[in-house]
């Protein structure tokens, strides 16, 4: 596969888009998984938005962004090789839309909430309006820099106080880091939930989500 191309679903505006949504599934889902939430979070169909596959096929099966090593740790080979082709792949897709990076916003859950944290964060990446972080950490791989010291996008940040997966504190861990960096960040911590999406939280985001934008214009 092409290092710019990533198998993906495309969900148009209703007119000219106002921005572009890229929603970043979980470890074993796929382009479908989340693809019914661009609805939920915009609803006047007023962006772009995409949902991505993962470029690996991995045990147990579905899509995979990158081998689980160790929870916060990425396995560096596979990370590094999906990073270089989600970020080539991401600049194509903002680019042939024709939309700014100021009206990006980025999302995913579980690893597609480490993906989101990746390209928004990273050292040379153009820095997005929005990112969106369901259950998710901010990665620490070798050879992997974040850029925290620029003005960073505005972030919603979600995690379930349950999750067995990946503990509550990582994301309270992220919510540190971006506020002390500055950051405007809202974070939701639900307290019976476990690894994955409160609809409460999914209530809240098309909120966010026009605030963001608004917010960059």
């Amino acid at each position: 596969m092409p290092a710019d191309t990533l198998s993906h679903l495309t969900r148009s505006a209703a007119g000219e888009p106002e921005g572009l949504l890229v929603l970043f599934h979980g470890r074993g889902a796929d382009e479908r998984d989340l693809f019914p939430l661009l609805d939920l979070l915009d609803p006047a169909q007023g962006f772009l938005g995409v949902t991505p596959r993962g470029p690996l096929h991995l045990p147990p099966g579905g899509a995979h962004w990158y081998a689980v090593q160790e929870i916060g740790y990425p396995d560096p080979r596979t990370f590094t090789e999906t990073y270089a082709a989600a970020s080539s792949w991401l600049d194509r897709i903002a680019a042939e839309a024709g939309i700014s990076w100021d009206r990006v916003v980025l999302g995913g859950f579980s690893q597609g909430a480490v993906m989101t944290y990746a390209l928004g964060l990273g050292a040379g990446r153009p820095p997005p309006a929005g990112l969106i972080a369901l259950s998710g950490f901010v990665p620490t791989v070798p050879g992997f820099e974040l850029d925290i010291d620029r003005p960073l996008p505005r972030a919603l940040i979600a995690h379930g106080a349950l999750d067995p997966v990946i503990s509550v504190e990582w994301g309270r861990q992220a919510n540190t880091l971006l506020r002390e960096a500055g950051g405007d960040v809202t974070y939701r911590e639900s307290p019976h939930m476990a690894h994955s999406i409160d609809p409460i939280v999914a209530r809240e985001l098309p909120g966010w989500l026009t605030g963001t934008i608004g917010t960059a214009a």
